[in-house]
């Protein structure tokens, strides 16, 4: 089954806790603070694997979340970090953050990686916050939280020669007869639901991977037929050839028509080198009109049109080899990249204040809600860094502000609430 569209969600592993603990040993007093820090949390990454040619995989499996780090040990034993999560994606994969419309990265070259979710770092052990005034601290941090986000992950096939025209002009016939796909074919329009590819071997040094494009009408660059979902895919072709039905009632027609969906859809399709070849030359009627519809060609500026006969095998080889010499010239299929836009960043140090419904405070902001994920509460000296911390920031004293009376509930962001005492 051909997927070239999807959507998933990954989650990035939240770092190891930092580890309380006092050095104990036999004859060695006062041992001081051991406690190691944890480990990095596992990276979510996206590498191009050149065997997929399709993101039907993630038709089954839509979550990835990588692995947490380990908690730090005594003996200022860090944790162990926790391994990558590497998810594999066909060549040729556009990554969009799907709640932004963002352009993440496009995936083109084999081995090609994209981190997309970064892992959290590990929490800080005990012994990171021994100083001379506190020698026994009991403090340390939890694990940083991951990150997590959707992303929307599309596919265009890779291919040096892609196949247009009309419905039932042959494409994919052309494509089984010149290589070993084997694509639907029948007698009527829109036989072909999805792209094929195939490798067409001209010589032992010489070959050629040609894209079959489901048949475009009309309308094809609004979504019109199968265009609108397709087209994509010959943007990162580099030769065009352009198939016209030689029983068509008018092909020269059918050749404008496709011409024209070609531009709306993407103004740089029309400019790459393109072949046209009238198909179904075998048959005495499309050899009557023949040389008229040459001669048309040749007028609207088509130099060299073939005729060929996929079903008879006439005329493959020389279609084949004009192509090659085209992609000698033809230039490298472009990455899709944006010009950088640049965007004054959010302070992670702002936070809002707001009430709710049962008289609380529900404080809300990046830095706050990460100091509370990676907090101690069970220990007195992380709550009161904790607490040197809202001051910092100005928590205290935007709380005083709005009227904060002991006992009244503090909410920090979803996941943690807090009894206000002076």
């Amino acid at each position: 089954m051909f997927i070239d569209e999807a959507v998933i969600y990954v989650r990035s592993g939240k770092g190891g806790d930092g580890f309380v603990h006092f050095h104990r040993e036999k004859y060695v007093n006062r041992g001081g603070p051991d406690g190691g820090d944890g480990g990095r949390g596992g990276d979510v990454i996206l590498e191009v694997l050149p065997t997929l040619n399709t993101l039907v995989n993630f038709r089954y499996q839509r979550k990835f979340i990588a692995q947490d780090g380990a908690k730090g040990g005594v003996n200022n034993m860090t944790g162990k970090s926790a391994e990558d999560l590497i998810i594999p994606v066909p060549p040729g994969t556009v990554v969009y953050d799907a709640d932004t419309g963002e352009l993440l990265g496009d995936l083109v070259e084999p081995g090609q990686r994209l981190v997309v979710c970064k892992g959290g770092r590990g929490g800080r052990g005990n012994a990171r916050f021994a100083t001379p005034r506190n020698q026994a601290p009991r403090i340390a941090e939890k694990g940083e939280p991951g990150e997590e986000r959707n992303l929307r992950l599309e596919l265009k096939l890779i291919a040096d020669v892609g196949i247009v025209g009309v419905p039932n002009a042959g494409k994919s016939s052309l494509l089984a007869a010149v290589t070993n796909a084997r694509p639907k074919i029948a007698d009527y329009p829109f036989t072909t639901l999805e792209p094929n590819l195939g490798v067409a071997d001209l010589d032992e040094n010489t070959s050629l991977i040609l894209a079959d494009i489901p048949g475009l009408i009309e309308g094809a660059h609004q979504g019109v037929g199968l265009g609108d979902a397709f087209l994509r895919h010959i943007q990162r072709t580099r030769v065009l050839i352009h198939l016209l039905d030689g029983q068509s009632a008018d092909p020269l027609a059918d050749f404008s028509q496709i011409n024209a969906e070609l531009a709306l859809f993407d103004p740089q399709l029309v400019q790459k080198p393109m072949i046209v070849a009238l198909n179904k030359i075998d048959l005495p009627e499309v050899q009557q009109r023949w040389e008229t519809l040459r001669t048309e060609l040749e007028k609207k500026g088509v130099q060299q049109p073939y005729a060929i006969s996929a079903l008879a095998h006439i005329g493959l080889e020389p279609l084949l080899w004009r192509c090659v010499e085209l992609l000698k010239t033809a230039p490298e299929p472009q990455r899709r990249e944006e010009l950088p836009v640049y965007r004054p960043g959010d302070d992670p140090r702002e936070f809002t204040i707001s009430r709710t419904p049962d008289g609380g405070f529900k404080v809300k902001g990046a830095a706050i809600e990460r100091a509370a994920a990676m907090t101690y509460w069970e220990f007195e000296g992380s709550v009161r860094r904790f607490q040197r911390l809202i001051e910092r920031l100005g928590v205290e004293e935007k709380l005083r502000e709005m009227g904060i009376q002991n006992g009244d509930t503090v909410y920090i962001g979803d996941d943690y609430e807090l009894e206000w005492q002076e």
